[in-house]
Parts: C-alpha cells; sequence; structure tokens
C-alpha cells in the first residue's frame, strides 16, 4: 500500500488531486498581499517561489519575509521552492548558497515541505533530506525540462531516482512539442504510480498543449497540481477556481 503524505489537514496521495498556488512576489509587502489573497481561495498547499524575492540573498531577509508570510497563511501548509534559472527559475545563486537556505529554512518550523532539484549532487540531496526529515518536513525531489518532453523510460527513470534519494514526493514537469509528447507524459505517469511508486507522485506537462496533463491526476496517478491566483509562475498554469471545478467534474463523471 502507498503511503499518503499528511500535513495540517491534507492528505497528499489520498482523494482528489490537491491544488498548489505559487505566490511570486518580489517585496515583503507584495508577498502579504498575496498570502492575504490566496488565503481566501480554496487552495491546499501554497508554494513561496523564493527565487522571485528581491531580497533573496540574505537569509535573514528570507526567515523575515517567511515569518511575515506565516502569520497570514498560519493554517495552510507552505511549500519553500528556490527554483534555480537552469530549471526555469527566476535567479541563480551559487550551489553552497542554495544547500545552506534550504537547510536552514527547514530548522525554522515554519515551513511544511521544501523543493529540492534533481539534478544537483547526490550526495548533497541526501544531506537536504536528512535535515529535513529530523525536522519533520517533507521533500519533494524535483526535475523542471523546459526545452522538452523525454522519452518514457527517461521520465520513469528520473522519477525513480528522486524516489531513491529519499524524495517523499517525487515530481517532473516537462515541455511539450506536439500531443504526442503529452500522451508520453501521462502514460509514464501512469506506469510509475502503478508499477514503481511507494507514495505520491506529481507530474505535469507544460504550456497549453499540456493543460490537460494539470486536470488528469487521478486518473493517471498525479498528486498534486498547480494553478494560478493570478500572476502564473510556469506556463500552462490555469486559474484555480477552474482547476477545482474541473477536477471535481472529471471526479463525479
Amino acid at each position: 500500500m502507498k503511503k499518503v503524505v499528511r500535513i495540517k489537514d491534507i492528505s497528499i496521495g489520498e482523494g482528489l488531486p490537491k491544488i498548489c498556488v505559487s505566490m511570486v512576489g518580489e517585496t515583503i509587502q507584495e508577498l502579504v498581499e498575496e498570502a492575504k489573497l490566496l488565503k481566501e481561495l480554496d487552495i491546499d498547499v501554497i508554494e513561496w517561489r523564493v527565487d522571485f524575492f528581491e531580497d533573496v540573498e540574505s537569509i535573514d531577509k528570507v526567515k523575515q519575509a517567511l515569518q511575515k508570510i506565516r502569520e497570514v497563511l498560519f493554517d495552510k501548509p507552505i511549500l519553500f521552492t528556490f527554483r534555480s534559472a537552469k530549471e526555469g527559475g527566476h535567479k541563480e545563486v551559487t550551489t553552497a548558497f542554495y544547500l545552506e537556505l534550504n537547510k536552514l529554512i527547514v530548522k525554522t518550523n515554519l515551513v511544511e515541505i521544501i523543493d529540492v532539484e534533481l539534478f544537483n549532487n547526490e550526495k548533497d540531496i541526501k544531506a537536504l533530506v536528512e535535515v529535513a526529515h529530523a525536522n519533520g518536513v517533507v521533500v519533494i525531489i524535483s526535475n523542471h525540462d523546459f526545452q522538452r518532453t523525454p522519452d518514457k523510460e527517461e521520465i520513469i527513470s528520473r522519477l525513480q531516482k528522486a524516489q531513491k534519494l529519499g524524495g517523499d514526493i517525487p515530481k517532473i514537469a516537462v515541455m511539450p512539442t506536439c500531443a504526442e509528447d503529452v500522451i508520453t507524459l501521462l502514460d509514464a505517469t501512469r506506469i510509475m504510480s502503478e508499477e514503481y511508486a511507494e507514495g505520491p507522485i506529481i507530474t505535469m506537462s507544460m504550456a497549453g498543449k499540456g493543460a490537460i496533463s494539470r486536470l488528469s491526476g487521478e486518473l493517471f496517478g498525479s498528486a498534486l497540481t498547480f494553478g494560478a491566483a493570478k500572476k502564473v509562475s510556469a506556463p500552462g498554469q490555469i486559474s484555480v477556481v477552474e482547476l477545482r471545478e474541473t477536477i471535481q467534474l472529471l471526479h463525479n463523471m
């Protein structure tokens, strides 16, 4: 039986796919305003894309901003993500800073989940996972390919590697160039979910062509999807209201 990841009152890997929305404010004031908006919406998890934050290279200021966010979103699971530029993020930092930032944030008791990118040194990933788990923080190990959709075996292999490295929730997002690419991602999701996954996984095909993958997680096996409230953080994101309605509609059919 697959494990279910339980965070506050949210169960990822059980029931309908959960919905996550990203915060992309550049200042503390913008982030607080975003948090107040998201608090009123039907969202399961809120991601802080800290790579958009103008003071991200000051860990003290990151902590200050996170405290302000938590004061507003006291009852919501928060996913802390620094997305590197090579994987579609807003900023690039050194590997040493990336690791230090994540290690210190998991010790604050202000986040429930962190995102760790798969294409880092395996020893570094395992060390981050160890620190996160020691502090009760769930780990998503992710990979984002903005150039293409790898073949089915490669997608499954990357998800398996993320799982092997200790990720509680393996994640992959890929860019389609045609309908066949979307089908490849969906079938890889199905195979991973049915044959190899020990717990929940997250997959998506990006941009407009891949939008169906953000809606059909219940059928193919992706346990969480990303929507947009105002500003999107990745191509192809759908309004959170429409996303919730469509997921429920597909479930009821």
